[in-house]
This record gives C-alpha cells, sequence and structure tokens, in this order.
C-alpha cells in the first residue's frame, strides 16, 4: 500500500465539478454511448418488419444500465491503481470525490436493475448475455489487466455483446447474424485499443497492468497485433454483403473504410511512434460509427 501511495501521480482536480460531470466519468459516458449504439445497430439488423420501438428501446436501456453498473465496479475495483495514472487519477474515487461505499452500492444497485429489466422487459436469452458481459468484464477482465497479456483478448468479448444483445433482443435466438456483428466489433477493439496501449504504455507499466506494450517495449508485437486484427476485421466486415444482410453500398463502404483503417494501422506499425498511434486511433473513432451507419441504412429488409 505505501508503494502505491508513494507513485501516486498529482492532479489537479477542480473541487465544484459537477455532479454530471463527476457521475459521467464514474459511469464512463462514451463506453456506455456506444454501447446504446451498438445495442440498438443489432436490434435493427436482427428485427424482421416494422420495428418495436418500445422493445428496442427496452433492450437499450437495460444494456445502458447494465454498462454503467459494470464502469462504476470496475473502478471500485481499481481505484488504488487509477491513482497511479495520469489519465484516470481524476476520477471520482482517486480524486476521493465519491467515497467507495456509495460506488458500490450505485454499481451493484443498476446492474441488478438492468439484469432485471432486461429478463422481464426484454427476453431471458438477452438477460443471459447481459449477465455474461457484466460477468467477464468484471470477474475476468479486470483482474487479468494485472496477471496476463491475453487481459485485452478477453475484455474484447464484453465489449462485442451488446449488438449480440440487440441482435437476440430483436429476434429472440443466436444465429450467426449476431455473431457476425459481435466479431465485427471483436475485432474492431483489437487495433483500437493497441494505438490507447502505445500512447500511455509508461502509465500502464508504473500501474502494474500487463498491457501489450508494456512488456512489448520495442513494439512489434504491438504492430503485428494491430495489423493482424484490422485484416480480421476487414475480413469479417464483408460478411454482411456475402450472407445477404446487407446491399452493395455497404460492401463498397466497408472496403473503402477498411482499406484506410488498415493503412493507418500498416503506418502505425511502421512508425510507431505517438503521433502515429493517436492517428490509428481516431481512424478507429471514425470508421466504426461509419461502418455501423452504412450496414443500418443499407440493411437488405427480410
Amino acid at each position: 500500500m505505501k508503494a502505491l501511495a508513494d507513485n501516486m501521480v498529482a492532479v489537479t482536480v477542480p473541487m465544484d465539478r459537477s455532479w454530471g460531470s463527476i457521475l459521467s466519468d464514474l459511469f464512463k459516458a462514451r463506453l456506455t454511448l456506444l454501447v446504446l449504439i451498438t445495442t440498438a445497430v443489432g436490434f435493427q439488423m436482427g428485427v424482421t418488419g416494422s420495428p418495436d420501438r418500445w422493445l428496442m428501446g427496452h433492450a437499450m436501456g437495460g444494456s445502458a444500465l447494465l454498462a454503467m453498473g459494470a464502469s462504476a465496479l470496475n473502478q471500485l475495483m481499481e481505484r488504488e491503481y487509477d491513482a497511479l495514472m495520469r489519465r484516470t487519477a481524476s476520477r471520482p474515487l482517486p480524486a476521493g470525490l465519491m467515497d467507495p461505499e456509495t460506488v458500490l452500492g450505485l454499481g451493484v444497485g443498476l446492474s441488478v436493475v438492468g439484469m432485471v429489466w432486461l429478463y422481464f422487459l426484454v427476453n431471458p436469452l438477452t438477460a443471459l448475455l447481459g449477465v455474461i458481459t457484466l460477468g467477464s468484464y468484471i470477474f475476468l477482465y479486470t483482474p487479468m489487466k494485472r496477471r496476463s497479456v491475453l487481459n485485452t483478448l478477453v475484455g474484447a468479448v464484453p465489449g462485442a455483446l451488446p449488438p449480440l444483445m440487440g441482435w437476440t433482443a430483436a429476434t429472440g435466438e443466436l444465429n450467426r447474424g449476431g455473431w457476425v456483428l459481435f466479431l465485427i466489433l471483436f475485432f474492431w477493439q483489437l487495433p483500437h485499443f493497441m494505438a490507447i496501449a502505445w500512447l500511455y504504455r509508461e502509465e500502464y507499466a508504473r500501474a502494474g497492468f500487463r498491457m501489450l506494450p508494456v512488456i512489448d517495449p520495442e513494439g512489434r508485437r504491438v504492430a503485428a497485433t494491430a495489423i493482424r486484427h484490422t485484416i480480421a476485421l476487414m475480413a469479417f466486415s464483408l460478411a454482411p454483403f456475402v450472407m445477404g444482410m446487407a446491399g452493395r453500398w455497404y460492401l463498397a463502404g466497408a472496403l473503402i473504410l477498411g482499406g484506410g483503417f488498415l493503412a493507418a494501422a500498416i503506418v502505425f506499425a511502421v512508425k510507431l511512434t505517438p503521433t502515429h498511434a493517436r492517428k490509428l486511433f481516431f481512424a478507429s473513432i471514425l470508421y466504426l460509427p461509419l461502418l455501423l451507419g452504412l450496414l443500418v441504412s443499407d440493411k437488405i429488409k427480410n
């Protein structure tokens, strides 16, 4: 504990922060927004005929509560290590803006309400996927970050489940269409996170997180991982067209977007500079919403 205290990062945290800002940090608002978007995309792609807007809203609402609860519990478990990294030291717990008991109550409460919401107002299968998402994020990914470099692969699973949850909310079943959406999100996360982890590798090392850039300082495995998974992403992004889920506009867009994303990954792999890591990060941020938007807009009606 003393070693942790000695390595804590000094940050200036405005004490007049609004509760909205504090809760936004606690619930990782951008991550929750991504969950909402991908759940909605999964629902829209799975539904036949006119979508049931109430059912879609329930799927998104329950999924969002689970994401918020998982974020709170994750920060509760990592509060001592968040204090060691400049990018996370201003979060509510390490900054002393909230107490652990309150965060625990919020995390558990939101998670339970989200699971119950999905079970009774959507369907048991979607609720089960929600439980798997929460459990794998909290009990597998979070502790693995300090034990194994495989944590990123494990963490990509809960990150890829929301579109599958949206799909099962609409269809009531697991089938290949939903799994394709899962795989697109799964493989997108790897180059996206390699860019982040390369930028903050020194901070991750200080906190004791075993991210790939920490144990691969020369970056050979980091570069290979970014390229390999971007190629896999390109391949699976074509599956909706091959399977008759989306049309030729989607195919053209997926090829263009995938080519741009792969080019950014290759340049990053060759240069391995912070500038090119940021470019890969921004390429990933542009890629996903554009691809998902094309997928929904060019969906082949059943």
